[in-house]
C-alpha cells in the first residue's frame, strides 16, 4: 500500500471518527434545543383542562348498581366491552368495542426473532381516542360503547363500522376498512350533533420487542413527522422525550427498527404534541403518546379523515403510498445524508434486481459486491497504476532528497518538476481510494436497515439483518460487547493481510512511522463498533476484501508492467512538456519565495 493509498485510508478513519464525533454532538445539540422550543411553546401555549362530564359519572356508577338505572342512560355510555377481528393478507387486527380502537396487531407474514407471531402492538396500553364536545364538558371515544357491524368491500377489501348514541341526536361512528392485500388501513370519524370549534385526538402506541437485541431495537426507535408543505424530520427516542409540531402535519410515523406504525391525515393536524419514552419493561421497546390538535367544520356533522399504516419498513412498500413514508428508512443521514442518493438509484436497484431471480441473500451480496467493485475497477487500476509509477520514480526521488535535503522547498519544486516531465499525478493513488468512500458509507447505513435480510440465514448467520455469534461470552468487554462475531474476526483479519500483502509492493516512507502503522491499526479501531454491527455488513466488507486482493494480484502480476513503464515515463521526459495555468502560478509563487530568501540578511 503506497502513501497515497494509506492518506486515503486514514482520511477514511479520519472522517469516519469526526461523523461520530459531530453526529453526537449534533444530536445532543438539536435534543438541548427542541427541548427548550418545547418548554417555551408549552408556556405559551397552555392546555386548558378536560372535564369530565356527570353523564360519565353516572355511567361508571351505574356498573355497580341494577339494571334499571343503566337501562335509562344512552346505549353508548354501559355496555360490556367485547372484541372484534378486521383481516386482510396482510393484517390481523383486533378491536374492542369499548372505545372502537385496535388494541393488536398482528402482522401475518413476519415472525420475532423467537419465531412467534409478531404483533407490532397488543393489549390495552394502544389506543385512539376523540374527545367529543358533550354537555359544557368532554367525553373520550376510548370511553363509550360502539355496536360493530361488519361488511364486505368490493374486490375483497373489509370494514367495520363502530356506532355509538349519546342520546339527544348525539352520535359516533367510527369505520375503519382494509383492502385485500394492503397495509394502509382507512379510518373515517364522523360525529353528529356534537358542534365544536376544534377537536383533540389522541393516539398511543406501544410496540413490542421483536427482534434480537431490545437495546438496538430502542436505539432504532424514532419519530418521524412530514408537515402539509412537504418538510420532514425526524427524531430519536430517548427515555424521555417531548416535541411539539406547531405547523400544520401530515403525518407521524413512530418507527421501530423494522417496523413501523403512522397515522396519516388528508386534511392535516393543526399541531401535534408527542411524547415518546422508551422506559419500559424487557416486553416492550418504546411508547409513543400524540395528542393532534383538529379544526372543526361549522354544523352538528363532523367528518376526519386518516389513514393508517401499520406494517414493515420496506422501502419500495413506503414509496409507492408517494407521501415520503420511505424516509423512515435510513439511507443515510446528518454528514453522509448525500449517501442516499447512492442507495436510492444505484443499491437498491441492483438489490432489487438480483433479489427478483435468486433466493440466498449471502449470494445475492457476493454478486452485489462483484458487480459494485467491476464498477470502481477503472478507479482500482488507476490507484494500483499510480503506485506503481511512484515506485518506478522513487529511485530518482531519493536523488533529489539526498541533493536537496536541507532545501525543502527547492526538494519540492524539483520533484514536481520530475512529475509533470514523467506524466505522473501524485494524487492518483489518493483520489480512487476517496471517490469508494462513499459506497462504503452507502453500504453501511444500507445494510442494518433492509429488511429484506430480517431472518435470513447464510452460512453461520442465522439472521443476516444483525450480528452473527460463534460464542456467548460470560461477561462484557467493554467497546466490544459480550458475543464473538466471526464476520467482523474475518474481516478484520482480511484488512490485516491486506495492508501486509501491500507492505512490500508500494513504496514505504520510513519519515513517517504513522502511515507505515496505520493499516494494521485502523481494523482494530472499528472491530468493537462492527462486532454489533448486522452480519450482512460485515459479510459484506470481508468479501469486498477478498476481493480487493484478488484484483490487486492479477493487476500487479498480468497487467501491470513496471519495465513498460518506466520506459513510458522516460519517454514522457523527452517531450516538451505543457504547464497547466495553475502549475505556471505555483512555480511563480516558489520562484518569488525563493527570490525574496535571498534578499533576506542572513544571520551571523
Amino acid at each position: 500500500m503506497d502513501r497515497n493509498q494509506i492518506i486515503g485510508f486514514s482520511l477514511l478513519a479520519a472522517l469516519l471518527i469526526a461523523y461520530i464525533v459531530y453526529n453526537n454532538n449534533a444530536q445532543q445539540k438539536y435534543e438541548a434545543e427542541k427541548k427548550a422550543d418545547s418548554i417555551a411553546y408549552a408556556k405559551a401555549h397552555p392546555r386548558p383542562a378536560i372535564d369530565s362530564t356527570k353523564i360519565i359519572e353516572a355511567a361508571a356508577k351505574a356498573d355497580v348498581v341494577n339494571d334499571s338505572i343503566r337501562a335509562n342512560m344512552p346505549a353508548a355510555y354501559h355496555g360490556e366491552a367485547k372484541t372484534i377481528m378486521l383481516e386482510n393478507s396482510k393484517l390481523a387486527l383486533q378491536f374492542t368495542t369499548r372505545g372502537a380502537y385496535p388494541t393488536s396487531a398482528l402482522l401475518k407474514e413476519y415472525k420475532t426473532y423467537g419465531q412467534k407471531p409478531l404483533y407490532l402492538f397488543n393489549g390495552k396500553d394502544n389506543q385512539l381516542s376523540l374527545q367529543l364536545p358533550v354537555n359544557n364538558g368532554s367525553v373520550a371515544t376510548s370511553d363509550l360503547y360502539f355496536t360493530p357491524v361488519q361488511e364486505d368491500r368490493p374486490n375483497g377489501g373489509k370494514a367495520i363500522s363502530f356506532n355509538a348514541d349519546l342520546g339527544d341526536g348525539k352520535r359516533v361512528v367510527i369505520t375503519y376498512s382494509l383492502l385485500k392485500d394492503d397495509y394502509m388501513m382507512q379510518c373515517n370519524i364522523r360525529t353528529v350533533g356534537m358542534p365544536a370549534t376544534n377537536m383533540a385526538l389522541n393516539w398511543q402506541t406501544q410496540t413490542l420487542h421483536t427482534e434480537r437485541d431490545i437495546t438496538n431495537e430502542r436505539t432504532a426507535s424514532q419519530i418521524y413527522y412530514r408537515y402539509m408543505d412537504g418538510e420532514h424530520d425526524y427524531f430519536t427516542i430517548t427515555e424521555e422525550k417531548k416535541e411539539a409540531l406547531e405547523k400544520k402535519t401530515n403525518w407521524v410515523g413512530f418507527r421501530m427498527h423494522f417496523f413501523n406504525s403512522t397515522l396519516i391525515a388528508s386534511d392535516g393536524f393543526m399541531s401535534a404534541d408527542v411524547k415518546a419514552t422508551t422506559k419500559l419493561d424487557e416486553q416492550h421497546v418504546a411508547q409513543n403518546k400524540t395528542t393532534f390538535a383538529l379544526a372543526a367544520k361549522p354544523g352538528n356533522e363532523q367528518n376526519i379523515d386518516l389513514s393508517w399504516y401499520i406494517g414493515p419498513n420496506h422501502y419500495s412498500t413506503l414509496k409507492s403510498y408517494k407521501m415520503d413514508l420511505e424516509d423512515m428508512v435510513p439511507l443515510g443521514y446528518g454528514l453522509m445524508s448525500f449517501v442516499k442518493y447512492i442507495n436510492k438509484w444505484l443499491i437498491i436497484p441492483i438489490f432489487n434486481l438480483l433479489s427478483g431471480f435468486i433466493s440466498n441473500y449471502g449470494v445475492i451480496i457476493m454478486l452485489m459486491t462483484i458487480i459494485i467493485r467491476l464498477i470502481l475497477s477503472f478507479f482500482t487500476y488507476k490507484s494500483y497504476l499510480s503506485a506503481a509509477k511512484m515506485r518506478v520514480l522513487k529511485p530518482e526521488i531519493d536523488e533529489l532528497k539526498a541533493k536537496y535535503g536541507d532545501d525543502q522547498q527547492k526538494f519540492s519544486m524539483e520533484q514536481m518538476k520530475l512529475f509533470r516531465t514523467a506524466g505522473v499525478n501524485p494524487l492518483g493513488g489518493c483520489l480512487p481510494t476517496l471517490f469508494q468512500l462513499p459506497i462504503l458509507f452507502a453500504m453501511y447505513y444500507f445494510f442494518p436497515s433492509s429488511i429484506e435480510l430480517r431472518q435470513e440465514n447464510f452460512l453461520w448467520a442465522n439472521d443476516l439483518s444483525t450480528y452473527d455469534s460463534i460464542a456467548q461470552l460470560p461477561f462484557n468487554i467493554p467497546f466490544y460487547g459480550d458475543h464473538v462475531s466471526l464476520f467482523t474476526l474475518l474481516m478484520t483479519a482480511s484488512s490485516l493481510f491486506l495492508a501486509l500483502y501491500n507492505k512490500n509492493m508500494t513504496a514505504q516512507d520510513p519519515n513517517n512511522p504513522m502511515l507505515k502503522y496505520m493499516p494494521y491499526i485502523f481494523p482494530f479501531l472499528l472491530i468493537g463498533v462492527f462486532n454489533k454491527m448486522a452480519a450482512a455488513l460485515t459479510f459484506y466488507y470481508f468479501f469486498s476484501n477478498m476481493i480487493s486482493i484478488t484484483q490487486q494480484f492479477i493487476i500487479q502480476k498480468y497487467i501491470i508492467d513496471e519495465k513498460k513503464i518506466h520506459a513510458q515515463i522516460q519517454e514522457n521526459k523527452n517531450k516538451p512538456v505543457q504547464q497547466s495555468k495553475w502549475q505556471q502560478k505555483l512555480e511563480e509563487m516558489q520562484k518569488t519565495q525563493q527570490e525574496r530568501a535571498k534578499q533576506l540578511p542572513r544571520k551571523k
